[in-house]
């Protein structure tokens, strides 16, 4: 595993879901804060986002929108949107289908992809937490050409809605997410995450405590992992991290660890073996230490 897919893997659940919407004329809508993360992609035509207590944005053809903290927003034909809202709407409100207006003349509407991705924020990893409240991405020729594509493949699996389709649409909305992340992170960020993940020896040292969390890692053996002595390791990692590999790497494992409790049956055994700790008391010790309560009581909690 790699940190990426790492990060996206511990805080999502469930399945995702995406509406296909069309609206003509005079429209607006506001959709509440949810627990989650959303998304807007625009087909045809183009409209305006409205983040609550963020700049407005005008979103074009082929332009897509990230919102992974859940922000209440407004979706709006103008910037003057919030002052026709009436009432605020949940993303399971917001149904396949057309918006009703009152369309001028010549006005061509929009259309776009709207979705939703289930996430657990009990234990999220520093690099979702770093994302802006709005991820904008817009289309440019030439520019993330894999997130295009998913675009383009989840559009027609909408339109067609043929055999396979329960399982191709999910799994084209966790690959969107995936490429929206990505794009985020080479889009010139000044984030700590993209400067991590763009630092060959603390990449290096990240992807191999991902790789291996349960492997018997010190310092030393990381630092000649990644190629360089232990005082430049320490250095690096902690300036772009925040913390030391080893710090670090506890805090993963009991990360993970709380992954497992809530995605697989695996016995506490089992689960502490996977995650590097000898015994599963010693891991129901550090776990209660690091959540303030049972890897049982956890793993009930999230069923």
């Amino acid at each position: 595993m790699d940190v990426v897919s790492d990060a996206i893997s511990a805080v999502r659940i469930g399945q995702p879901s995406s509406n296909r919407v069309q609206a003509d004329g005079s429209w607006c809508v506001r959709l509440a804060p949810y627990d989650g993360a959303g998304f807007h992609v625009v087909l045809e035509g183009s409209c305006w986002l409205l983040p609550d207590g963020g700049a407005p944005l005008v979103l074009g053809p082929g332009d897509a929108v990230l919102l992974p903290h859940g922000a209440g927003h407004v979706i709006a034909d103008s910037p003057a949107g919030p002052a026709a809202v009436a009432r605020a709407v949940s993303f399971e409100g917001w149904a396949d289908g057309k918006l009703a207006g009152r369309p001028p003349a010549g006005s061509g509407g929009v259309r776009m992809l709207c979705g939703k991705y289930r996430l657990d924020r009990s234990r999220v990893h520093p690099l979702m937490l770093e994302l802006p409240q709005v991820v904008h991405l817009p289309n440019r020729v030439g520019s993330h050409p894999e997130l295009r594509s998913a675009i383009e493949l989840l559009g027609r699996e909408l339109d067609a809605r043929g055999p396979g389709s329960c399982i191709a649409v999910p799994s084209l909305l966790d690959l969107l997410l995936v490429y929206m992340i990505r794009a985020w992170m080479t889009e010139g960020s000044a984030g700590v995450w993209p400067a991590a993940l763009g630092d060959p020896v603390t990449a290096t040292a990240l992807r191999a405590l991902h790789t291996d969390p349960a492997a018997p890692w010190t310092n030393d053996l990381l630092a000649a992992e990644a190629g360089v002595s232990r005082p430049t390791l320490a250095r690096r990692f902690g300036s772009l991290v925040g913390r030391s590999p080893m710090a670090y790497l506890t805090w993963w494992r009991l990360t993970y660890a709380a992954t497992l409790l809530r995605d697989t049956p695996d016995s506490l055994a089992t689960i502490a073996r996977r995650v590097g700790y000898g015994t599963p008391y010693a891991l129901s010790h550090a776990f209660s230490r690091e959540f303030g309560t049972t890897p049982g009581r956890y793993r009930a909690g999230r069923r």
